[in-house]
């Protein structure tokens, strides 16, 4: 199967950052992370989702999450220091991120936002993220994707 580079792929290729395009079978009417570990075959603890959201102070920013999990809203905005916050409305992905439902990766968004990576990230050799279109999936040390999206790792669950 030909997988053809994403923006989050050539953003690793210019930073000389190891990683793995894995291509999958995905599903329109299911985008959940676990379908994506189901269909990559593993443990959906090291399949990340990421989010977009916008805080009351500081604007949007991007969190992601292990896939099994819903995100705690309230440790959310205490990470990205808002007093609150909200996902934002699918209509407005695509324009501010520049990828869609179910293919949003946390690298290479239209423009930089800051970026929360749950801490259990760290208990892996590697996790999964979106590699910024349906059906395809990065493999990348946590370490890496931390250093590419300039993130922090914080408490989101």
């Amino acid at each position: 199967m030909k997988v053809n580079k994403t923006n989050a792929a050539r953003l690793l290729d210019q930073s000389k950052i190891a990683y793995e395009l894995i291509p999958y079978e995905f599903d329109e009417n299911d985008l959940s992370a676990s379908h994506v570990a189901v269909a990559l075959n593993e443990p959906i603890e090291q399949v990340f989702k990421t989010l977009v959201l916008k805080g009351d102070k500081n604007g949007y920013f991007v969190c992601v999450i292990p896939g099994a999990y819903e995100l705690d809203l309230k440790l959310a905005a205490k990470a990205s220091g808002n007093k609150s916050c909200d996902l934002i409305p699918m209509k407005d992905l695509l324009p501010l991120t520049g990828y869609i439902r179910g293919g949003c990766s946390p690298i290479g968004m239209k423009k930089h936002f800051p970026t929360y990576i749950h801490e259990s990230c760290l208990n892996y050799d590697f996790i999964f993220v979106s590699a910024g279109q349906r059906g395809l999936q990065l493999k990348i040390t946590p370490k890496d994707l931390i250093q590419i999206s300039k993130a922090e790792t914080a408490l989101l669950v």
